[in-house]
């Protein structure tokens, strides 16, 4: 899921204006940005800006740091916070307004108008656990399809999962948790979870492609965690780059422990320059990036009418009924859910 993109510039001398006449504009973003590189060369060429990507960790690490950074910010655009961490973001002054172009073709359940358009929305997915097909296969167990089932005996040492401090998709697992058992069950599940073997480890990386035994990544590493919490659109990677192709895919998803994320991109308070940085942000929500990242990032786009490769839709469908939480609540409740939860499960 995880793509590094050199972009290359244009020579153009008629555009790139921006503050101080930079022809560069340079975006933020978690480790798992990629996108191909003849539709960031054809932006580049439309708009007479070069592309400078900078990849700074995982979700959570590349908020913190970006909020530690915001008076003398690394770049223009910020891509990668998504609804876990996003009043976080927004307490902090990271942003400054932008309504960028495509917003009025955003689908209506992702727009983010209460924000004063600080950020706007680029993709969406769906947090899960996946699981090993062939390692049930082997062990004669049924794979897991809930939380609930993730406490029973039989799923003992199985599960890893990131911190929920440091990792967004531990985060969201963590919220799904919340969302389905309330403020007076999610304690007491995680200690069970706990109780029940549940490994942390500290980054997506680490947890799908060192630790999962059902990743290409995780058997070359050894890997022996059949169930991992990863994205319902994470079977699709294993099809797709593979050599040869399966019929089908070697990994699953747990359909009932599903949250919903949703990615946002925004124009840095005090970014360098800002012109190429409002270029960057109408980009990402054309129809071209848009149709791009499925088999880029292994995400939806938010955009309609956007289309979705076949293989990506078959293998990574969207979850039915993904557990969901407010804004509000999240923004509410967070930090101390976190506290609580590393207080509970690591310590």
């Amino acid at each position: 899921m995880v793509g590094t993109l050199a972009a290359c510039g244009s020579s153009s001398d008629d555009a790139g204006s921006g503050s101080g006449g930079s022809k560069t504009v340079t975006l933020v973003s978690h480790d798992s940005w990629a996108a191909s590189k003849d539709v960031i060369a054809a932006f580049e060429k439309s708009s007479g800006y070069k592309v400078k990507v900078l990849e700074d960790g995982d979700a959570g690490q590349a908020v913190n740091k970006a909020i530690l950074t915001k008076d003398n910010p690394q770049g223009d655009v910020f891509f990668g916070v998504d609804n876990t961490l996003l009043s976080r973001a927004l307490d902090n002054g990271l942003f400054q307004p932008y309504e960028a172009k495509g917003s009025d073709q955003v689908r209506p359940e992702y727009r983010t108008g209460r924000d004063k358009h600080r950020v706007t929305p680029v993709d969406t997915g769906d947090i899960c656990v996946n699981y090993d097909k062939a390692y049930f296969d082997q062990h004669g167990l049924t794979p897991p399809k809930s939380f609930d089932d993730l406490v029973k005996p039989e799923y003992k040492d199985l599960l890893v999962t990131e911190n929920a401090g440091s990792s967004s998709p531990g985060l969201g697992f963590l919220l799904g948790t919340a969302a389905q058992y309330g403020d007076g069950g999610w304690e007491g599940y995680w200690k069970k979870l706990k109780a029940n073997g549940v490994k942390v480890v500290d980054s997506w990386e680490q947890a799908y492609n060192e630790e999962f035994s059902g990743s290409a990544g995780g058997k070359k590493a050894k890997g022996d965690r059949p169930l991992v919490v990863s994205y319902a659109s994470s079977p699709p990677v294993e099809v797709v780059y593979a050599d040869p192709q399966p019929e089908t895919a070697p990994t699953g998803v747990a359909d009932g422990t599903c949250f919903r994320q949703v990615e946002y991109a925004g124009l840095l308070s005090n970014a360098k320059n800002p012109e190429g940085g409002k270029a960057l942000l109408d980009f990402l929500l054309s129809k071209s990036f848009q149709e791009d990242m499925p088999l880029n990032m292994f995400v939806y786009p938010v955009r309609e009418g956007a289309q979705v490769p076949e293989v990506f839709s078959k293998f990574g469908p969207q979850a039915k009924d993904p557990q969901t939480l407010d804004p509000a609540k999240i923004a509410d409740n967070r930090d101390q859910w976190v506290k609580s939860w590393t207080s509970l499960v690591l310590k």
